[in-house]
């Protein structure tokens, strides 16, 4: 049974109202887009233009929670190097990247001096 049988019996059930009930349905998918899917896809350009910009030097984290800053990036290529430590350098894929800390002050990494 697909959704317009349901709702044809719907109205039919209702004796009449099928203006109504067709109204209300509208409403909530109004509502669910503006609630709902223009706000995910909005996010979503916006971490597709935060990747595609990024640039050697910017401080990020990935989705795992490893700080970084990038120290390779090609812009057609789905991978970028981040430099975590002094000799430490590790590829990770552009869409694990979370976070753009260049601006802003990012927590620092506990230091080795024990």
């Amino acid at each position: 049974m697909n959704i317009l049988n349901i709702i044809l019996q719907a109205q039919t059930a209702q004796g009449g109202g099928g203006f109504s009930f067709i109204f209300m349905m509208l409403a909530v998918f109004a509502v669910m887009y503006f609630f709902m899917i223009r706000p995910q896809r909005k996010q979503q350009k916006e971490m597709e233009q935060f990747r595609k910009n990024l640039k050697k030097g910017d401080r990020v984290v990935t989705a795992g929670g490893i700080f970084g800053t990038i120290a390779e990036a090609n812009p057609d290529s789905p991978i970028v190097t981040l430099r975590v430590d002094t000799d430490v350098r590790i590829k990770v894929a552009k869409a694990s990247l979370q976070k753009d800390f260049s601006e802003t002050d990012a927590p620092e990494a506990p230091s080795a001096k024990q």
